[in-house]
């Protein structure tokens, strides 16, 4: 597969296909070949069926010979994160006893890409259940980031950014409840969008087990890319009600808040005493707020809702926490609910046993802690229209599989500081329901990608990705990996 053809954008690849320059069949083939090529080292895509892919781009290309209407993504070939149910192709969600579950059904983010036209390629690894910042585990083992096989491309969609700094595809599916959307993105060097909180269904994602109809909260679906126009075209799929809710409501976003640059007021939210950030991720956020400034916007470091970092972070870890056990069962709550009884209070460990075990009063109480937080973000965002901070303290991290997890540490220009840290930046945000659109920036001193989260008011997802395009364009967006070019 052509260098110049493995990264055009997902719109440039279906524009290929609908004028007939080039067949679903032939850009089928040569993915999968660039993969088989390319995919040695790095062990993103884990799961194939090529001869299926093989009639699905036969029945493209059929379709468009017959003249029929074609979607957005009509015959272009894309992978799935393998968290989600795909109809035919195995999906495990990196746990063993998944290893040979083949779903029936797609998830409705897949049902909806189909829908548009795309053929799956395969499945991308990702850590057991979606539970990590890494994305490694015993069925398929460990991916690699592109630019650095030694460090992770993150977790949890770690397999779904790399696939895409590789140019293995030109769209995901990603999800993100702690930053498994957004983490991964800067990581790798490529953009993705945490949408607002219900605005894209993930009806079919494991976990829960295969057959839940709830949606975990927080928990997100989204679109990941290598361009900002990528994530447009993905969300203008994905978004829309769920069928429970669509015999009444209809998908009606509000268009970005500003037509110029110059009409944007951008807050930057940088540091933080209990999440400090490495000095190159400072240096190129700020840069990018410099680039806003320059074009016009107003931008000011010093503006913060009506809260602290630390509340919101805390509000974020119990909810989290509960959310994350859903598929327990109560003899599993009740083992931890000693756990957090027994530990020492100041432990980790012990806390994160407390959040998963605790009773509904208690994520009552939670949950209405992050409803004043919600209000607080709506009567910021009547002064501000964005706010630009980091998706993750650092660029990737070596790769640690070492348990207990929340006994890991990262090193922060030079410092420990413990591995949750990972999830505090994308917490923030994500537990009041914001929608975060990640962009690449540039690489530090050690040549590892940095990206910035734009963030913005519940519901107005157009407006992130605004930015985030601006910001783009300053910066010349995605760049490829040096091994990879």
């Amino acid at each position: 597969m052509s260098t110049d053809l493995a990264y055009q954008t997902t719109r440039q690849l279906a524009a290929e296909i609908k004028s007939g320059r080039i067949s679903s069949r032939e850009l089928v083939q040569t993915q999968l070949k660039r993969i088989d090529d390319l995919d040695t080292e790095t062990n993103l895509v884990v799961t194939r069926d090529d001869e299926r892919v093989l009639r699905d781009a036969d029945a493209a290309d059929k379709k468009r010979a017959n003249g029929d209407v074609l979607g957005p993504l009509h015959g272009v070939g894309i992978t799935i994160k393998d968290s989600f149910m795909t109809e035919g192709m195995r999906t495990t969600s990196g746990a063993p006893e998944l290893s040979k579950f083949v779903p029936e059904s797609d998830a409705l983010p897949v049902a909806r890409y189909k829908e548009a036209g795309a053929v799956i390629l395969g499945k991308t690894n990702l850590p057991l259940y979606a539970g990590d910042a890494q994305s490694y585990n015993e069925v398929f083992g460990t991916s690699s980031n592109p630019w650095d096989t030694s460090r992770t491309p993150g977790g949890s969609s770690g397999g779904s950014a790399g696939a895409l700094a590789s140019g293995f595809t030109p769209l995901e599916l990603g999800s993100d409840i702690g930053g498994s959307i957004r983490g991964p993105a800067t990581h790798c060097g490529v953009t993705g969008h945490k949408p607002s909180y219900g605005l894209v269904p993930a009806l079919g994602q494991i976990p829960g087990p295969p057959g839940t109809l709830s949606q975990a909260d927080i928990a997100v679906a989204g679109p990941m890319g290598r361009t900002v126009d990528d994530l447009e075209i993905g969300l203008g799929i994905l978004a829309g009600p769920d069928p429970w809710n669509a015999k009444a409501y209809r998908l009606d976003l509000k268009p970005p808040r500003c037509l110029k640059t110059s009409e944007y007021r951008v807050a930057v939210w940088l540091d933080e005493e209990s999440c400090p950030i490495e000095k190159d991720v400072r240096r190129l956020i700020l840069s990018a707020a410099e680039a806003l400034q320059g074009a016009g916007a107003r931008v000011n470091l010093e503006a913060r809702p009506d809260f602290t970092f630390t509340e919101a972070v805390s509000v974020f870890d119990r909810l989290l926490g509960a959310a994350m056990c859903g598929g327990f069962s109560r003899q599993q709550i009740e083992d931890l609910a000693a756990k957090g009884v027994a530990g020492d209070s100041a432990s980790a460990r012990t806390l994160a046993a407390q959040h998963a075990s605790q009773r509904h009063r208690a994520w009552l109480s939670s949950n209405e802690k992050r409803l004043q937080l919600r209000a607080k973000w709506e009567s910021f965002f009547e002064n501000w229209d964005v706010v630009l901070m980091p998706a993750m303290p650092t660029a990737a991290i070596p790769h640690d599989h070492s348990h207990p997890m929340v006994e890991r540490r990262i090193l922060v220009d030079g410092v420990e500081r413990p591995y949750i840290d990972q999830l505090k930046w994308a917490g923030l945000v994500g537990v009041a329901f914001l929608p975060a659109t990640v962009v690449p920036l540039g690489t530090n001193e050690n040549g590892l990608p940095i990206g910035v989260q734009v963030v913005g008011p519940f519901l107005e997802d157009l407006t992130t990705l605004d930015v985030a395009r601006r910001i783009e364009s300053n910066f010349g967006g995605f760049k490829r990996p040096p091994k990879f070019s």
